[in-house]
């Protein structure tokens, strides 16, 4: 139990109603989640307004409610807390209330469109390697220390995400590695989060179902960099054309990595990660366990061996489940499974097969998720044609749009003689048994889009679906 009075501390408040000396139980975002004692948030979202619940939650025993607008009727026992921002309010009440366990550990938010989780999860091996005990949050898992946890989403909301941190810090956790998406910082998630150090990946086409703009959806990555503190770091990958930007107001430390220019960061390493894009992955972890650990100057780390010691760790680490995850058959057919999503990653994971693949072939199976960004179909259909020798074009999450609308976006993208090494094969399973059938030894097939998941949704239903698994039953 904690006084309300705590829980508010630092939130912009309008006006109060009743005792601010009351005990609460908990905080809840949502009315389903009410107990005894419970402080409800009202949050306005795009399809739900939290405001319509207040008299319902209060019927459920919430004894404090922090809202934003009206016209609210006071009843006798219960307080009321009008906010300039109940989401900005949220995260800040959900810090004081679990013990702000953001400023007892290093936090470091890794951002971008792609490799995020790799990144973060490159990260959490690297440092428990080392003999460090260490939180992260994904979007697969969430991990404290060597104990795994589902993740729902890629950064949860405010309550869980603090409730996750307090946890770390009963754990003994000295560092916490965190993936930011751009929706967190819109939504305010990570508001009241005490952010050690941050790293910008890079920034490609995605999420305009959301953001609308390009534009939008940059300005939100570099938001978080702005919230850094002065004591704090801020990496990023000027190899991307927003990388100096992401830098440009934030207060923090700035620290600049590249594979292709003179950079803070750009040294070489071994690894048994292939790819361009985990040369720009691996040398992020690198920048950030090196300013983790050891607070040096760059230029200073060739010399010191704290680097060096970060580097032969390095060697060790094992590829992220899906994400570039391969088999290979008895006829030496390498099946790769990859989360790639965006056009971005999908043609840098075709670029990195077809530097490998010497004079085989290069099958591809490919689609695009349902309600979500409908610019990139055409997109990644043309990458997929031009950068295979046999593209099939399947489901991936139709979610509640039919498959056909979707794989007709898709289809968009392909020129006229596409049909004389394209097929449309609705149907996931069949797709991915197709490939396989045609695939001749030394092959390459690629089944893009899922990655880690373990279901296909449609409907609103989750269905179990395994794309390794699938690979493994018609390669092995």
């Amino acid at each position: 139990m904690k006084i309300l009075n705590e829980v508010i501390d630092n939130i912009k408040i309008i006006e109060i109603h009743g005792n601010l000396e009351t005990r609460v139980s908990s905080i809840s975002l949502n009315s389903k989640n009410i107990e005894p004692r419970s402080v409800f948030v009202a949050l306005e979202g795009n399809i739900i307004d939290g405001h319509v619940f207040i008299d319902e939650v209060i019927e459920k025993g919430a004894t404090a409610i922090v809202y934003e607008h009206g016209p609210i009727e006071f009843k006798n026992g219960i307080t009321y807390i009008k906010v300039a921002d109940t989401h900005s309010a949220a995260g800040i009440m959900a810090g004081n209330f679990y013990g702000n366990p953001s400023r007892k550990l290093k936090l470091v938010g890794i951002t971008g469109t792609n490799g995020k989780t790799t990144t973060a999860t490159l990260l959490h091996q690297l440092f428990r390697d080392l003999g460090h005990k260490v939180g992260m949050i994904g979007t697969i898992v969430n991990k404290i220390n060597d104990e795994s946890y589902e993740a729902v989403r890629t950064t949860p909301d405010p309550i869980n995400l603090n409730r996750l941190l307090a946890e770390m810090v009963d754990h003994g956790c000295e560092y916490c590695f965190m993936e930011v998406s751009s929706h967190s910082v819109c939504e305010k998630r990570i508001e009241g989060l005490s952010f050690f150090g941050g790293i910008f990946t890079n920034l490609t086409l995605d999420h305009l179902d959301y953001h609308k703009t390009l534009e939008n959806y940059c300005d939100a990555k570099k938001r978080f960099f702005d919230m850094l503190p002065v004591s704090g770091f801020a990496i990023a990958n000027i190899d991307d054309d927003k990388g100096e930007y992401m830098l440009s107001h934030t207060k923090a430390q700035k620290y600049t990595l590249s594979l292709k220019k003179d950079a803070d960061f750009n040294q070489r390493f071994e690894s048994k990660l292939i790819g361009e894009f985990n040369a720009y992955n691996i040398l992020g972890v690198y920048a950030v366990a090196v300013l983790l650990l050891y607070g040096d100057k760059p230029a200073r780390l060739d010399s010191h061996s704290g680097g060096d010691k970060v580097k032969e760790a390095i060697k060790n680490l094992e590829a992220v489940s899906g994400r570039f995850q391969s088999i290979k058959s008895e006829d030496e057919v390498t099946g790769i499974v990859d989360y790639a999503h965006t056009p971005d990653a999908l043609e840098n994971v075709l670029k990195t097969i077809n530097e490998i693949k010497s004079l085989n072939k290069v099958i591809s199976v490919i689609g695009c998720g349902g309600d979500r960004d409908k610019t990139k179909r055409p997109i990644m259909a043309r990458i997929g044609y031009e950068m295979s020798d046999f593209l099939i074009i399947t489901s991936d999450n139709p979610r509640g749009e039919l498959p056909e609308d979707i794989l007709n976006d898709m289809q968009k993208g392909l020129p006229a003689e596409s049909e004389n090494k394209t097929e449309i094969i609705i149907d996931r399973h069949v797709a991915i048994a197709r490939a396989c059938s045609i695939a001749q030894k030394g092959d390459y097939i690629l089944i893009a889009g899922k990655g880690h998941e373990k279901y296909q949704e449609v409907k609103g239903l989750k269905t179990y679906f395994d794309d390794m698994e699938e690979l493994e039953k018609y390669l092995l």
